[in-house]
C-alpha cells in the first residue's frame, strides 16, 4: 500500500477515528481524495471517480469552480475575515441576494458556517419571536448534530445518547397531516421540515402535504421553518423545493451548495414579521465567524453562477432523464430494488436488504463512481451529482451502476 496511504489510516485509526478507519477500509475506500476538478475526484494514485455523493449536495457547481474560487481570492487579498466593528459589504450584499431569490417575503438573513447553525438559529428565532416553546419536527428528518437541531432530528439513535435534549420537542410523520394535527397546539411555536427527506432515505411528500401543513401552521399560529440545507440552490430542479409545491416559509434555511465547494457558510432566512425580535436586539445571535467576506463572495459567485447557468432548469430536465432510466433499470433487478424515488438530481436508490447497498457502494467505487448511504436509511443509496454533469457522465454512471447491479445478483444468488 502507499505510504501516504498507511500513514493516513493510522492517523485516522489513532487520532480521527478507529471505527471510520475500519468502515473505510471494509467498503474498499481506503484510499486518499488528492485532487479533484468539476465532477471528478482523482485519488493520490491518479484513479478518477465521478462524484455522484457531491459532498451530500454540497458540490452542485461541482469541484473547484473558477468563478467561485476567483471571488475568493480576490477577496482574500482585501480582507478575509470580518473585524466585526465596521460594516461588511459583502455580507449585505449576499443578504440581499438572497432575499431575492428565496420565496414569498421571505427578506432578512443570518449568515452563519454550517447547515446545523442555522437550524439551531431558526429555532431560537421561532422562540424568540412567538414566546412559545413547543416545537415539532418529523420521524426519520435529519436537521444536524449540535443540540438543538439533534433534538428536532428524527432519529433515535443518533439523539438517544445525549438525552436530555431540548423539552418540548414533538416528532410526527412526515407526510401524514393527520398526525401533525393532532399534535400541533396553541403553544407550538414552530413545525420544522425537510421539504423532501435527505438523510431520512430521499421521501418525497404526497404533493398536497405541505400546503396542508403551511394551513395548520397558520391555524394555529404556529411558524413554518423549511430545511432546505440539502434540497435548496437547484437541487431538486427548482431553486428551492418548496416552490414545487407553491409553499412559503416564514424561516427557511441553507447551507452546503451555497458555499460553492470552496466555502463552508450557511444561512437562515425570515420574513420581516418574524425577523422584528432580532431587530431589536441586534446580538441577541451572533457568530464570531458567521458572514464574514470569504464566505459570503463564495456564496454571491455561487447562487450568481446557478442562476447565469440556468442549473436550476438544468437539474429538472436531467433529474427526469435519470429517474426514468432508473425507474426502468429498477423493474429488471426488481429482486433487490424496492423503489427509485427523487426529484430533480436527488435521487434515491431503495434496496430490499441494507446489504445490497454496501455491495452497490463498494462496486461503483471500483468501477470508479462515488456514491453513499442516506445516513438514516442505509437501504437506500443517494444519487447527488454536481448540476454541472453531462447528460453522457450520466450515462456513464447508470451503465456502470447497471453493471454493478449484475454483479451483485450474482453473488447473491
Amino acid at each position: 500500500m502507499n505510504q501516504v496511504v498507511e500513514v493516513t489510516i493510522n492517523n485516522y485509526k489513532n487520532h480521527v477515528n478507529s471505527g471510520m478507519s475500519r468502515l473505510f477500509k471494509f467498503l474498499g475506500l481506503d484510499t486518499l481524495e488528492w485532487k479533484a476538478e468539476g465532477t471528478r475526484v482523482k485519488d493520490i494514485n491518479a484513479k478518477e471517480y465521478i462524484d455522484c455523493l457531491g459532498g451530500y449536495g454540497t458540490f452542485a457547481l461541482g469541484h473547484r469552480p473558477q468563478e467561485v474560487i476567483e471571488a475568493v481570492k480576490e477577496q482574500l487579498d482585501l480582507m478575509p475575515l470580518s473585524s466585526k466593528i465596521l460594516l461588511n459589504q459583502p455580507l449585505g450584499q449576499l443578504s440581499k441576494k438572497l432575499a431575492e431569490i428565496t420565496p414569498g417575503r421571505l427578506q432578512y438573513s443570518f449568515i452563519c458556517n454550517s447547515g446545523t447553525e442555522a437550524v439551531e438559529g431558526a429555532l431560537k428565532l421561532a422562540r424568540m419571536s412567538t414566546s412559545k416553546t413547543k416545537i415539532i419536527s418529523a420521524v426519520n428528518s435529519f436537521h444536524g448534530k449540535s443540540l438543538g437541531s439533534l433534538s428536532v432530528t428524527g432519529r433515535d439513535v443518533f439523539r438517544k445518547p445525549f438525552k436530555p435534549l431540548l423539552p418540548d420537542v414533538k416528532h410526527v410523520i412526515f407526510g401524514d397531516l393527520s398526525d401533525l394535527a393532532n399534535n400541533i397546539d396553541h403553544d407550538t411555536a414552530a413545525v420544522i421540515l425537510e421539504p423532501i427527506q435527505g438523510e431520512g432515505g430521499i421521501i418525497v411528500p404526497p404533493e398536497d402535504y405541505l400546503a396542508g401543513v403551511r394551513e395548520i401552521c397558520n391555524n394555529y399560529g404556529a411558524l413554518l421553518i423549511l430545511d432546505e440545507i440539502q434540497t435548496g440552490l437547484g437541487r431538486t430542479g427548482k431553486m428551492f423545493a418548496c416552490e414545487h409545491y407553491n409553499v412559503t416559509p416564514d424561516i427557511l434555511t441553507t447551507a452546503k451548495a451555497l458555499g460553492g465547494g470552496v466555502m463552508p457558510v450557511g444561512a437562515f432566512v425570515a420574513t420581516p414579521e418574524v425577523w422584528e425580535v432580532f431587530n431589536e436586539d441586534p446580538f441577541i445571535h451572533t457568530s464570531t465567524f458567521g458572514g464574514n467576506q470569504l464566505a459570503c463572495r463564495a456564496a454571491i459567485a455561487t447562487l450568481n453562477t446557478i442562476q447565469e447557468k440556468k442549473l436550476v432548469e438544468r437539474s429538472a430536465s436531467l433529474g427526469k432523464y435519470v429517474l426514468d432510466r432508473l425507474t426502468q433499470i429498477s423493474k429488471k433487478y426488481s429482486q433487490i430494488i424496492s423503489q427509485v424515488r427523487g426529484k430533480g438530481l436527488m435521487i434515491g436508490i431503495q434496496f430490499q436488504h441494507e446489504s445490497y447497498g454496501g455491495m452497490l457502494i463498494s462496486e461503483l467505487a471500483d468501477a470508479g463512481i462515488l456514491a453513499a448511504y442516506t445516513l438514516n436509511q442505509q437501504k437506500v443509496i443517494r444519487l447527488e451529482p454536481p448540476l454541472i454533469i453531462t447528460k453522457e457522465e450520466l450515462d456513464e454512471v447508470i451503465d456502470i451502476l447497471e453493471r454493478s447491479l449484475e454483479k451483485i445478483v450474482e453473488l447473491a444468488s
